[in-house]
């Protein structure tokens, strides 16, 4: 492995960002800056602090991996409020946990094997 992009799990969230991002940009303008925003930067916030915290020590990667894995739990969560709310259907959120479960559970494999 030479970088972080060698990484499966970050390779995966920068897939899934975009998708994040046109799916709330596809809402009302209020929508956006407001749930939208934050949908936007949790999904961001994932891939970021795998990023940020891979050229760190052991420890500390561990720490962002952490961060990250709370960033996709409260994705997860903005997701369920956005269906809840009328602006996502059940479907699509369907999907977006599917695949930010797995995220999730390779981050923490991650978190759990990486000296």
């Amino acid at each position: 492995m030479q970088n972080f992009r060698d990484l499966e799990v970050y390779q995966r969230c920068q897939g899934l960002f975009p998708k994040v991002y046109r799916l709330v940009r596809s809402w009302p303008p209020l929508d956006q800056r407001e749930l939208g925003s934050q949908m936007i930067r949790a999904a961001n916030s994932i891939h970021a602090n795998i990023a940020e915290g891979y050229g760190k020590s052991p420890n500390d990667f561990k720490r962002y991996l952490t961060t990250a894995i709370g960033s996709c739990d409260e994705l997860v969560s903005h997701l369920n409020d956005a269906q809840n709310v009328g602006l996502v259907s059940l479907e699509i959120v369907k999907e977006f946990v599917a695949e930010y479960a797995i995220v999730g559970k390779q981050l923490t494999r991650l978190k759990q094997k990486w000296k």
